[in-house]
This record gives C-alpha cells, structure tokens and sequence, in this order.
C-alpha cells in the first residue's frame, strides 16, 4: 500500500530522517520526490526517508565544465540515448564499487521498485554508448514532478559518466529546468560546479520549479524505444557556463 501522507520534510531529525518505514511503492516515490524526499535503505533496517539539512543541487547556470572534459566530448566518438537500456544502467550502477562503502544502497527492492516506476514513466535513464556499440556509463534519476533527482551514475570508460550528465543537463535546459537535484555533494559533482543549499532554500526552489508546470521527458513512446541520441560534438554553451582550467579540486 502506498504511503499517502509523508510529514514535513522541515520536521526531519537533525541527520535529514523525515520518516521511517512504508514500502517502496510507485505513488509513495512519486509523493516522496515531489516534496523533495527520497528513500535511502540501509540492510537490516527498516525502511528511512530523507531529507537532509543541505541540498546538493546543480544550477545550469553555474555548471562549470572544464576545458579537459569539453575535449574529451569533442573526441570520445561517444553517443547518448535516454531511455534506451534502463535495466542495464540501474543494474550497473548497483554493481559498480563505492569508495569507501561496502556493498549498495540500491537493493534488489529499490531496484524493483524504481524499474517499475520506470516503466510508468517517471523515473528515466541516460546512456553512454561508445562506437562499437557498448554502454560504457550512464545514470539514472527520478522526475519529481518538472524537477529530476540524480540518483547514481556508472562508467566503464573514463568521463563516460560525466558526459552522459552533460548531455542530460542540456535536455533538462532545453525543456525549461534551471537546476536538478543530486541530493548529496560528491567530489565529481563539486567539480561541475554543483553547490549545497539550505533544506528551506531547495524545498523554496522545487515547489516554484514544480509550479511552472514542465514537461521534462517525452513519455509518449513505450520505455525502451524512447531515444535522443546525439554524436560527439561541441557541447552547447548553457548561460553563464563556465568551461575555465584548471577545474576545480
């Protein structure tokens, strides 16, 4: 049954629990991401909800894109699809090692859980493919409501991953999104320019973001056969883009 009502991410303990407990059911996913909410699992625990007090979030206007990443776009020969092998981008990304973390926080439920959700339209994959057509990255992520929540990323090929979020973010730019979230800081993200906020200030943002109402993926086509695909190029200059050396540490 899903969770009808969460309480008010503003309430949550000091370490971002919101709640605790519920299932991982398709309507409680869509509620918990369109009031800045997500499920974080942990292995003999029960189910816990966050929100935590700062909000990793990346502002296309302050994406910074570093002169080495912009070559390596130029010259990878790489190309990107959304939408076109979702199971074996969350499956990778579920495999994929974690420095520092023994295991996955993607668990055969939450992994069930989000391929359904995916196949009802509302959680989305971006793929890498190198030009022998192998998925060399990619990542996965939930559209809240006009707003999409990053939620883990994979490479097999250095940078694959990175261009595969610099592909998505000009997606996002063209169809009207000013920002996404990523939810927690990680160094990769710090270095494209992604910044932390106040719980207050993120939950200000996503409810004006989800009020101007944005259609972010075409959900027209059955998941699978839904591509946009594009070959190494020059990437599009987003406004106020930075593309300075050297990027940041």
């Amino acid at each position: 049954m899903p969770v009808l009502q969460f309480p008010d991410p503003e309430e949550a303990t000091h370490d971002g629990i919101v709640a605790i407990g519920g299932d991982l059911h398709p309507d409680s996913l869509r509620l918990a991401y369109s009031q800045g909410i997500f499920p974080w699992p942990h292995e003999g625990m029960p189910l816990l909800w966050f929100s935590p007090p700062e909000r990793a979030i990346l502002d296309f206007s302050l994406l910074h894109v570093p002169r080495r990443l912009a070559r390596t776009r130029r010259s990878s020969g790489l190309r990107f699809t959304i939408d076109a092998a979702f199971d074996e981008v969350i499956s990778a990304c579920q495999q994929s090692p974690r420095t520092g973390q023994e295991g996955t926080w993607i668990t055969k439920k939450l992994k069930a859980a989000y391929c359904m959700a995916h196949r009802l339209g509302f959680v989305h994959s971006v793929e890498a493919w190198s030009s022998a057509g192998d998925l060399v990255g990619g990542l996965y992520g939930v559209d809240g409501g006009g707003i999409f929540a990053g939620e883990s990323m994979f490479y097999r090929e250095s940078d694959a991953s990175k261009l595969a979020l610099l592909f998505l973010v000009e997606h996002l730019a063209m169809r009207g999104a000013t920002f996404m979230d990523i939810q927690m800081m990680t160094p990769h993200m710090k270095a494209l320019g992604a910044v932390e906020v106040p719980r207050h200030q993120f939950l200000k943002r996503l409810s004006s973001e989800k009020a101007r109402g944005l259609t972010l993926f075409d959900t027209s086509a059955d998941p699978g056969s839904r591509k946009e695909g594009v070959s190494g190029g020059e990437i599009p200059a987003l406004p106020s883009a930075r593309r300075d050396d050297p990027p940041r540490p």
